[in-house]
């Protein structure tokens, strides 16, 4: 029986894509950020641009790798701003205020329709709801999820940058788990990717994994060895209530 809906962040709730004009802001708002504080970069916007990006290229790298995520003080210290050799006293205290600017600003976030009457549904079903996402930020998806709205939905929000573990390693999905006192075989999970979110959920042994597209989800999916497929794929976020509400019906 289905008790729990867990779902993905960005990609699932929030539609989430980057381009030229998120990338440039980004960029010119760490620059002003870092002369704020004391520290200011002295290249021109191409080549802070280039060294951020080879930074990021890095801490992808071992994040990747590992599926661990380090904290905003290790992620930009040592890897983001590691060629620019900062005093680490100096950047370190402001390193969750840039890790938080970046998140909402390198990427376009937007809630996606009807999320709420979706949600408002589910817990009308008397399910318990939770989210589980990979951020490199410690605040930012609680600041998201108030701004949105959504906040008092979920029961448990649980990230990567929180547990230092992120999906699709099962160990951060047993995590929710226990914080929600529900079983595997009682959850359905929500996400845009194979690679994170339905891989990671179907090795921790949920039940159901509902797959809905985004415009990172093919470049996440690349060349991935598909280990399982979701269960349902939808185009639309509200599309997880009717099939929710069938599967609490059917009692599976």
């Amino acid at each position: 029986m289905i008790t729990t809906v867990m779902f993905d962040m960005g990609g699932t709730l929030e539609d989430i894509f980057v381009d030229g004009r998120s990338e440039r802001e980004a960029i010119e708002k760490l620059r002003e950020m870092l002369v704020s504080y004391g520290l200011d970069p002295g290249v021109p916007y191409e080549e802070l641009k280039e060294r951020v990006d080879a930074g990021w290229k890095r801490y992808g790298a071992f994040r990747d790798s590992v599926n661990i995520e380090r904290k905003p003080v290790t992620i930009w210290c040592d890897y983001v701003l590691e060629d620019f050799a900062f005093p680490r006293e100096t950047l370190a205290p402001h390193c969750e205020e840039i890790a938080h600017m970046w998140e909402v600003t390198h990427f376009h976030r937007c809630l996606r329709p009807r999320v709420g009457e979706m949600l408002q549904g589910l817990q009308d079903l008397g399910l318990k709801l939770g989210v589980v996402s990979n951020t490199a930020a410690l605040f930012q998806v609680f600041d998201s999820l108030e701004e949105y709205g959504i906040r008092d939905y979920f029961r448990d929000v649980t990230l990567s940058s929180v547990t230092e573990l992120r999906k699709p390693d099962p160990t951060i999905f047993q995590v929710a788990l226990h914080q929600l006192k529900s079983a595997p075989a009682e959850c359905v999970y929500v996400g845009d990717t194979v690679s994170r979110d339905i891989i990671g959920s179907k090795r921790a042994g949920f039940a159901k994994a509902i797959q809905i597209g985004s415009q990172l989800t093919r470049e996440k999916d690349c060349g991935i060895n598909r280990e399982y497929e979701p269960d349902y794929v939808v185009t639309d976020i509200y599309e997880v209530l009717p099939i929710v509400k069938e599967l609490v019906a059917s009692g599976k």
